[in-house]
């Protein structure tokens, strides 16, 4: 089954090498459309896995990641007209130059051809995948999660609607709905077919798919994200910080999960600390040195340093000074996003210069790692990795490149 998915899609995906763009962008907004006139349709097949995921015992910050609501559905409708907007990087030349043998050398950007994402309960992932890569002429294979199945089938029957309303081959995207761990097993060996792969999800998902795939991996996802209270913080402005990137959306990988704090401040500021964060039902695990200012504070242990809690859980971890910090976040960091606090101008460059994650935030939340916010109208993920993507994947992320090269019959 999954052999024959991968060469229909495959040949799909040379049916939109060079799709016109004026053809891509109808089919978007038309798909925008469709989203709000199906609302209905797709909240009643969200409801079921909503309920199924309630039935297994599943965290209420996982089930909001899961759940589709009127805005949320509306927002997934903007993005794709925000993603029209854009401009395609399809086509554009980076650079042309004539060499010393008279050869025309031109750097060229092309689509990745079949993009495979393994994703698990966000459904609207469906649709940011589904966007990006047709925006950048790109097929897709997407498997998600059981607990969103009756979600994504929704979703990509619309899509694929929408593709034949447009005359356009629906085998541009396909889901494949066997959840079973076998199929995605199988899916990571498709490497005939498919020219990348993500996997967006928790760390489990991740090693898997990072230790059986045959095919390129971009690693994404998981955020034991960040936050360094420094010696020169203005108090007003971290309280406020550290809470939106904790407590606003619990369940997401750009939620700040550790906090660093100077220990030059730690007798005036956990106290404050502590009463926002109870404010929120939020568990504080700290050290040794924390625990002494708030009876409030668990011990932490090692583990909880490394931990994304996707929880209303946060580790406290005191520090000397920021090289203390860095080293600390680097040891634990998922490499994701971390952000320091400070209104030291020359702490904050030596923080940005050392950390090795792919955001650094002074004086911002973590929360703003996010392909939207950063105007990319939406993200295929973040990658934590270095090659060939790193942060927040939107159409750039999605391409490579190709030299073309045009002579006049020389011969080497």
């Amino acid at each position: 089954m999954l052999e024959e998915i991968g060469i229909k899609v495959k040949e799909a995906s040379k049916s939109i090498v060079n799709i016109d763009e004026n053809l891509k962008d109808k089919t978007l907004l038309d798909l925008s459309k469709a989203l709000l006139d199906n609302k209905k349709e797709i909240i009643e097949a969200n409801d079921i896995d909503i309920k199924n995921a309630k039935e297994k015992g599943m965290k209420e910050s996982l089930i909001d990641r899961l759940r589709l609501t009127n805005d949320r559905i509306d927002n997934m409708a903007k993005a794709l007209e925000k993603i029209v907007k854009l401009p395609t990087p399809i086509g554009k030349t980076y650079y042309g130059k004539r060499l010393s043998n008279s050869l025309n050398l031109y750097k060229v950007c092309v689509p990745l051809g079949v993009v495979g994402v393994i994703y698990e309960s966000r459904p609207n992932v469906t649709v940011d995948v589904f966007s990006l890569c047709f925006k950048t002429n790109n097929a897709t294979i997407l498997k998600g999660g059981s607990d969103a199945i009756n979600s994504n089938i929704i979703l990509v029957k619309i899509i694929k609607d929408v593709l034949k309303k447009n005359n356009l081959d629906e085998n541009i995207i396909t889901l494949i709905e066997d959840v079973k761990r076998e199929t995605t097993l199988e899916f990571m060996k498709l490497n005939r077919y498919v020219d990348v792969l993500i996997p967006r999800g928790g760390a489990s998902l991740i090693k898997s798919v990072v230790n059986n795939s045959t095919i390129p991996v971009i690693e994404t996802g998981t955020g034991n994200c960040h936050i360094y209270v420094d010696k020169d913080a203005n108090f007003d402005m971290a309280l406020k910080i550290i809470e939106n990137a904790k407590t606003s959306r619990v369940g997401v990988c750009n939620a700040c999960e550790s906090l660093v704090i100077n220990k030059d401040i730690c007798k005036e500021f956990i106290p404050k600390l502590v009463e926002v964060l109870k404010k929120h039902n939020v568990e504080i695990r700290g050290d040794e040195t924390s625990r002494k200012y708030s009876n409030y504070i668990k011990e932490a242990s090692e583990e909880d340093y490394a931990k994304e809690y996707l929880d209303l859980i946060i580790s406290i971890k005191t520090v000397d000074n920021v090289d203390e910090a860095i080293n600390h976040i680097n040891k634990y960091s998922t490499k994701h996003s971390e952000a320091i606090i400070t209104e030291n101008y020359t702490t904050a460059t030596k923080f940005t210069d050392l950390v090795d994650s792919s955001c650094v935030y002074v004086n911002a939340s973590t929360r703003f790692t996010d392909g939207e916010c950063f105007g990319f109208g939406a993200e295929i993920g973040i990658s934590t990795q270095k090659l060939h993507a790193r942060g927040p994947m939107g159409l750039d992320e999605l391409t490579t490149y190709k030299y073309i090269i045009k002579g006049e019959g020389q011969v080497r």
